[in-house]
């Protein structure tokens, strides 16, 4: 199932997309206030623009350093985003905003630049993964427990940790 976005009032309408084709349009009537608008099924093309502005050279391309896993709620869609190697700005997508993990929401209570976590390898090549609160308004979460400004958290696979109304599940493996 995927849903869509009223341009107008932000609500979402569910559709099962497997009925259709890639390429084919779309023309949807908002229940809510009545506004019709157009989409077509296929790869978009944002998505697209924003893996390519999100390449590191550094490192090659199919090499995987794990997601995260942003869970669907009321503001969003489920999203897997891949991370990097360095540090990975993590927050709400809005054109123009430089962070590397935008995640697409509407939910008001995450920042532009919420959290970052950073990927490095430890002395035996293991990927490590450290959270750190960017000065966000709401707070970073994990296990219930807020991380405070100045802390730094090492997470493992499988940590669910919270930004605003939105929790995320980090993978390391996809």
């Amino acid at each position: 199932m995927k849903r869509v976005r009223c341009p107008k009032c932000d609500n979402y309408i569910t559709f099962d997309e497997t009925q259709y084709e890639a390429g084919q349009s779309l023309v949807f009537q908002c229940p809510q206030c009545g506004k019709q608008f157009g989409i077509r099924i296929g790869v978009s093309k944002l998505r697209q623009t924003q893996k390519e502005e999100n390449l590191n050279p550094e490192e090659p391309e199919d090499a995987s350093l794990g997601a995260i896993v942003v869970i669907e709620n009321v503001f969003h869609f489920k999203q897997t985003l891949p991370l990097r190697m360095g540090d990975n700005t993590i927050g709400r997508y809005q054109k123009g905003n430089p962070i590397t993990t935008p995640i697409e929401t509407v939910d008001p209570s995450v920042d532009l630049l919420h959290c970052i976590i950073n990927v490095s390898r430890d002395k035996h090549g293991k990927l490590r993964y450290t959270l750190r609160d960017a000065n966000s308004n709401t707070g970073t979460f994990v296990d219930n427990t807020e991380v405070s400004p100045r802390e730094r958290r090492i997470i493992e696979d499988g940590t669910l940790f919270t930004i605003g109304a939105t929790s995320i599940l980090l993978k390391q493996d996809l």
